[in-house]
């Protein structure tokens, strides 16, 4: 190859060569170091959203629904298919720029994709607001499963954009903002009942919003963050036998409200089921590829993976009710499922509420005291009659003993 059609060839490959994400980046492909771990938890099993999985053989007895629905979401909108085509061609740009990766889509096939899969989403969220779900249990659950897969997003904004204009012909009485009719959509996730009518938050996709029913909380009302990270939390059973009390936090629904004061752990409850796992993985990688300064649902895992290391600790939050086991696995297995997410997770702040939690359990086990008062309690104080029995042993002792004193005398 001569020197100028080297060059060339070189200029070409330059020509491709973009920054792999830019600020308005927010759907990403999980790393490969955190993906490798749990390949499953990143893969929709059900429906393809959006670039990353489309074409995935998998997925293609859905793309006929996803017509299906396209056609009825027309038809029950009267919305105009040219006015819809010309806004996502003119969004083509912003659309791409909220990708991690490049998208290997022609024009065309790219705004087909779009306009289908928000088409297919829109009327699912209408027909589940207005009608009740129409597809059947395991497949309905699926679908929504895969809805919160951060690798299976299209951006909020374009998905709102496209309601909107469908509009036109529909009935005041049964118009939602695209919003609510997602929150409605996602709502056994939305334990606090949050609505967003103060207008204070703005959502990037489904993933953020799942993210968001978690922390429950605006930014500005969150904990600050703090470079003092965690260095060990002893386990559950370790707990246990430095004295300290395992209490569920009935309180508050927000998962991350951990509360210790005077030897007692407060931690709300954490119902165990096929997605949990899933859910954190999801969360923890949107944190890493988008907050990684305010990655607080990995705080909480990290938290968890340090209480619980083997079945016995499980055993012990689950008689406690902190954790509701609906897995119908052993305690072994729910183990192994919290000890795994966080691996190759990376951290460069931790919340301070945890932080000062941390601190304050590890001075208290560290103090001899309370595990010589546990090992008491333990040990001489599991029933009333145990405790009775013990202090009429020690009453019975110091009089023996006061009466050796006296007769000596």
């Amino acid at each position: 190859m001569s020197s100028s059609c080297l060059v060339n060839d070189i200029n070409a490959m330059l020509h491709t060569a973009h920054p792999p994400s830019t600020d308005e980046c927010c759907i990403y492909k999980v790393p490969y170091v955190i993906r490798r771990h749990n390949k499953d938890a990143y893969t929709p099993k059900v429906v393809s959203i959006g670039p990353f999985h489309h074409g995935h053989p998998q997925l293609q007895n859905m793309e006929s629904q996803k017509l299906i629905y396209f056609k009825d979401f027309l038809q029950r909108t009267k919305a105009c298919l040219n006015d819809l085509v010309v806004y996502i061609e003119s969004i083509l740009s912003d659309f791409k720029s909220c990708y991690s990766e490049t998208l290997p889509f022609s024009h065309d096939e790219l705004v087909k994709l779009i306009l289908i899969d928000s088409a297919f989403i829109i009327q699912l969220f209408w027909t589940s607001c207005y009608e009740g779900e129409l597809f059947k249990p395991w497949l309905g659950t699926g679908i929504i499963h895969d809805l919160w897969l951060l690798e299976n997003q299209l951006p909020f904004f374009v998905i709102e954009k496209i309601y909107s204009l469908s509009l036109t012909n529909v009935p005041i009485t049964m118009i939602h903002s695209f919003l609510k009719l997602t929150i409605h959509y996602f709502g056994y996730y939305n334990k606090s009942k949050l609505d967003f009518d103060k207008g204070d938050i703005s959502i990037r996709h489904f993933t953020d919003l799942i993210r968001i029913f978690h922390l429950q909380h605006p930014i500005e009302s969150r904990p600050s963050r703090v470079v003092e990270w965690i260095k060990h939390l002893p386990s559950a059973t370790e707990l246990l036998e430095a004295g300290v009390r395992f209490k569920v936090n009935t309180e508050s629904k927000c998962l991350l409200d951990l509360r210790f004061s005077e030897g007692v752990l407060e931690i709300p409850q954490l119902k165990v089921q096929d997605s949990t796992e899933t859910l954190f993985r999801n969360m923890v990688a949107l944190e890493q590829c988008h907050y990684p300064e305010e990655s607080y649902i990995a705080d909480y895992v990290v938290v968890l993976d340090y209480i619980i290391n083997t079945g016995t600790d499980v055993d012990i939050l689950v008689r406690r009710d902190i954790l509701d086991n609906m897995l119908g696995e052993s305690s072994d297995s729910v183990a192994n499922r919290f000890n795994g997410i966080c691996k190759n997770v990376v951290y460069s702040n931790i919340s301070s509420q945890f932080s000062i939690i941390g601190k304050e359990i590890n001075a208290f086990c560290s103090n001899p005291w309370n595990k010589l008062k546990a090992t008491l309690r333990r040990d001489y104080g599991k029933t009333p009659w145990q405790t009775a029995a013990s202090i009429a042993g020690i009453v019975l002792l110091a009089l023996t003993l006061l009466q050796t004193v006296c007769s000596c005398k």
